[in-house]
């Protein structure tokens, strides 16, 4: 059997599975966001003037960002999952999120005073960034690699990675309404350290899970 001829025997095993895979992904997502709702509610909640701080740059920027990165992972996600798929436009839309978070940084600097952009960095909520968002996205990182595992990546370390990203950008969006940190200085450091968290472990775990 040849490369084609094995990527076309994957692909059919993969729709005969007994859930389709458009209906797993449709079902994962829910499930994903329940539980990480269920996490966040259960564990932070937004803050006090989240729904005042909507009227500010800052805040909503920090939601353009990690959903731009949860978004993008999705995409090329679902194009992982199944042998054969063409991945390359998906991959460079996953550099939207941290092309924005760039650009934030760089406005950023410029508003700000020198003095003042360690203390932004640094800002009063590292630890909880650190620990809250792996802790929401953990979850729905195992959901999506249980999909994987009903699909046939051919670069299953790849794939967890970016269920990592798809996990982590989902409990950064969650974990925003929370922060009292609005500086993309801080989103860049802290918010990025602990999507990178899930990323890794979705690496790791990917290959010793996804197997078909």
């Amino acid at each position: 059997m040849d490369t084609q001829d094995l990527i076309r025997a994957m692909t059919a095993d993969t729709g005969r599975r007994a859930l389709p895979l458009g209906t797993a992904w449709r079902v994962a997502m829910g499930l994903a966001l329940v539980l990480a709702g269920a996490v966040f509610a259960v564990a932070l909640g937004p803050r006090p003037d989240a729904l005042a701080s909507l009227e500010t740059a800052r805040f909503v920027f920090k939601f353009v960002v990690t959903l731009a990165l949860a978004a993008s992972a999705f995409v090329l996600l679902r194009r992982l999952v199944r042998p054969g798929e063409e991945t390359r436009a998906p991959l460079g839309w996953l550099l939207a999120g941290p092309l924005l978070l760039i650009a934030g940084v760089g406005l950023e600097l410029l508003a700000v005073p020198e003095s003042d952009w360690a203390q932004r960095l640094v800002g009063v909520n590292a630890r909880v960034c650190l620990t809250f968002i792996p802790l929401i996205g953990a979850a729905p990182l195992l959901v999506f690699l249980a999909v994987l595992r009903h699909g046939a990546p051919t670069r299953p370390a790849l794939a967890g990675a970016v269920a990592g990203l798809l996990a982590g950008g989902m409990a950064g969006a969650f974990y925003a309404a929370h922060c009292p940190d609005d500086s993309p200085l801080f989103v860049a450091t802290w918010y990025s350290l602990a999507i990178a968290g899930l990323a890794v472990a979705g690496a790791v775990l990917a290959p010793r899970l996804v197997r078909w």
